[in-house]
């Protein structure tokens, strides 16, 4: 049973090093060949939409780490049951090792922009591995043909007192020696798998430091944001939100290290003449600078995936207009740097709208996560059909001849966003004290001439208007808040938006598959 055990262990710590090393090489190459990684991705393609959902709602911001950790899991649990096989063939415990390198490097290598490079995280894995195994496994059977040895010579003595003499001390000292063989073993290649593992986090750190841009004033730009009341409303939310707390949705594991340098936007398909525009192009041309409010199509009703920030960019129908748009195409569909895509309704994207190629986010560059060098900022629309982050093509075509990522997976080709009302303050969890207490929030209504009115509801009772915090205008959300007598007990709390062009938040309950979620945000909370 020990020995069975050792070889688990043994399993496990080949493993380990694999992963450690591959990791390693792929932050300094591209970190999406990562092996742990390039399985997590292709197990988000394929994972069916209602899953994919019930994570994000289940387990919200954390639902990638989640992934990535039953990968490595799974992983270490295959890595097991190959130490066990190589306990009684080597050959077999290492080529079951090998298999599991080959299947990360198969999807690695099915990643749209993959090439021949990204095969080297998973080679070196697999030396690594098989060589880590070879050691573990040579160390032990040495230590056990010592003890073997010793025991033969102990046969052939001929008396008890010499059996029990110098060949019983020499057998003792040789399975010492060659325990702290296998220990040995063991020890090097832990260290070595948590040095080469906190190498590859610090080259990832350093290398997804942001560029330092300096962007040029705005010819077009907002006017001064008024002053949130979050300093007035404990618990509510930030008037605009800090580019650090902003929300993160998307598919990939990793946080992609672009140059500005480097970067360029095609626009092709059906337009007059096909363009590229560097960096600095756009940086030359006029900007524009605007507050806007984005959600993602998975934010439930009252949930996270929402935020408001001043975006700077380039029209997108400026762009258009230098391209030249034909009369065949009704959607835009782009394309990030990886050949991810994204489908937006071309008559949406060019009705008016302030729709972007975004560059800059509260006055700075983008951040990394957040789409760096460009993305598509177009106000109105959720995420999936009109934020394309690490944008690096515009493609004029039509729904019939392309179709894109969530489109393939059966979301809506239209989705505009819908008015929403949410409660920050307080929470369920909370217990109230009796008299005064503030219900307060924030709304939403793009599209829909911006939230006209904010209503608050108690135990069922008649809506009741709350207090609007300051207007950002018509693609910005506003803070609210409601002077709430509270009695003792427990009470039922809910809020809705009304837009300025009349529009009452639906009670209608709606899950964000296929075009966003709707319903009023309610729930319980205690008065003490």
């Amino acid at each position: 049973m020990r020995t069975r055990l050792l070889y688990a262990l043994f399993g496990l710590m080949a493993a380990l090093l694999g992963v450690a090393t591959g990791h390693l090489v792929a932050s300094l190459l591209n970190p999406a060949s990562s092996p742990v990684l390039a399985v997590g991705s292709t197990v988000i393609d394929l994972t069916p939409t209602p899953m994919k959902e019930w994570a994000i709602q289940q387990f919200g911001s954390n639902d990638k780490i989640i992934l990535v950790g039953s990968v490595l899991l799974v992983v270490l649990l295959l890595a097991a049951v190959a130490g066990l096989l190589a306990r009684r063939r080597l050959v077999v415990g290492a080529g079951m090792l090998v298999v599991l390198v080959a299947i990360a490097a198969g999807a690695a290598m099915t990643r749209p922009a993959s090439d021949a490079l990204d095969l080297v995280p998973s080679l070196l894995t697999a030396v690594a591995g098989v060589a880590a195994l070879w050691w573990l496994d040579r160390a032990h059977r040495t230590g056990a043909v010592l003890r073997d040895s010793s025991g033969g010579e102990r046969l052939t003595l001929g008396s008890d007192a010499q059996r029990s003499g110098p060949s019983e001390h020499s057998g003792r000292s040789q399975h010492r020696a060659s325990r702290r063989g296998v220990l040995v073993a063991l020890g090097v290649i832990a260290a070595a798998t948590a040095v080469m593992g906190g190498a590859g986090r610090v080259i990832g750190r350093l290398r997804s430091r942001p560029e330092d841009i300096d962007l040029p004033a705005a010819a077009d730009p907002a006017p001064p944001l008024p002053r949130g009341i979050e300093g007035d409303v404990p618990g509510l939310t930030s008037f605009r939100t800090p580019t650090k707390d902003f929300y993160r949705v998307d598919t990939r594991l990793d946080t992609p290290v672009i140059s500005a340098d480097d970067w360029s936007l095609t626009i092709d398909g059906d337009v007059d003449e096909e363009l590229t525009f560097s960096f600095d192009d756009l940086l030359e041309m006029d900007l524009i600078e605007r507050d806007i409010t984005l959600t993602c199509v998975s934010n439930s009703v009252g949930g996270p995936y929402v935020g408001a920030a001043r975006w700077t960019g380039v029209r997108l129908t400026d762009l258009l207009d230098m391209a030249g748009v034909g009369s065949k195409a009704d959607q835009i569909l782009s394309t990030d740097f990886e050949g991810m895509t994204i489908s937006t309704p071309l008559d949406l994207a060019t009705d008016g709208r302030d729709a972007m190629v975004a560059i800059g986010m509260n006055g700075a560059g983008l951040p990394r996560a957040n789409g760096f060098p460009a993305r598509l900022v177009i106000p109105g629309l959720y995420g999936f059909i009109s934020a394309t982050k690490w944008v690096t093509r515009l493609t004029l075509t039509t729904y019939a001849e392309k179709s894109a990522y969530w489109t393939d997976k059966d979301w809506d080709t239209d989705a505009p966003i819908k008015i929403s009302a949410r409660i920050d303050t307080p929470n369920a969890l909370d217990e109230l004290p009796k008299g005064e207490n503030l219900i307060g929030g924030v709304a939403w209504a793009q599209q829909k001439d911006g939230v006209a009115k904010v209503e608050v509801r108690v135990d069922g009772g008649p809506w009741k208007p709350a207090e609007l915090g300051p207007d950002g205008g018509n693609d910005y959300w506003r803070q609210w808040v409601y002077r709430w007598d509270a009695e003792p007990g427990q009470h039922t709390i809910a809020a809705r938006v009304t837009s300025g062009d009349g529009e009452v938040q639906t009670a209608a309950t709606a899950e964000p598959f296929p075009g966003g979620s709707s319903g009023i945000h309610e729930f319980l909370v205690s008065v003490a």
